[in-house]
């Protein structure tokens, strides 16, 4: 990581009820990298995510981003802030348009020229939603509501993205449409913090990954270290 974190965990505790999720959680994202969260289903990674975007208060520690403390801060503000979180399971508004989709996407904008820029911007990125924008987001494929859901997170001009499973129940091709277009994003310098329970593409894109485990870090390196770290490949990796 070149100079300082944008985004930094500090001793992060975090919990749902009686139920402790994190532990101590500690990571940073510098400007224009890309970091992977890695670990098995209740490793506390979707948990991680939420704590930054503030849908989650931790019990304690600090999330910092750009230096000033933001734990606890609405998420509406965190938003604005230019921290935006592309949801697990998609969650697009299945009876709105593609179009309209994109257009709530870059709401707290409030600028029609950044919109328009910023509509360009993910048709280019994304072609085939522009072949379907008057159409029902209900009507498209799981693939096509990822790609659907990444650009309307995009339309929001985030400085730094948190994908949550970006590949989760998707087709072998439509994993690497979506992975390449990952890869765009990273050329143009956009900073992503990606959740990802397929650790070797995650891998591939990443500069830097954690690895998590019952809310716990275990292990961290870059990213090319870690695929060839015989514990990740063992546990994580099936090779």
């Amino acid at each position: 990581m070149d100079g300082p974190p944008v985004l930094e965990l500090r001793n992060v505790e975090a919990a749902y009820g009686a139920i402790r999720a994190l532990h101590g959680l500690s990571l940073s994202l510098g400007p224009g990298e890309v970091v992977a969260l890695l670990g098995p289903n209740g490793a506390g990674k979707t948990t991680t995510l939420r704590v930054i975007s503030g849908l989650l208060r931790p019990v304690r520690g600090q999330v910092l981003y750009r230096g000033r403390e933001i734990s606890g801060r609405p998420p509406a503000l965190i938003a604005r802030m230019g921290i935006i979180q592309c949801p697990e399971g998609r969650q697009v508004f299945k009876n709105l348009t593609v179009r309209e989709n994109l257009i709530l996407g870059g709401y707290r904008l409030g600028d029609p020229d950044r919109e328009r820029r910023n509509l360009e911007r993910v048709l280019t990125l994304f072609p085939m939603l522009k072949e379907r924008l008057r159409q029902p987001a209900g009507l498209l494929s799981g693939g096509q509501q990822q790609m659907l859901a990444i650009a309307r997170a995009l339309m929001a001009d985030p400085e730094i993205l948190l994908l949550d499973e970006p590949s989760l129940g998707l087709a072998p091709r439509v994993v690497e449409e979506v992975f390449e277009a990952l890869a765009q994003l990273k050329a143009q310098g956009l900073t992503m913090l990606i959740v990802e329970q397929n650790a070797e593409k995650a891998l591939e894109l990443a500069d830097r990954a954690y690895v998590l485990e019952a809310g716990r870090m275990v292990l961290a390196d870059t990213a090319s270290r870690l695929r060839e770290n015989p514990d990740l490949i063992r546990i994580y990796l099936g090779r």
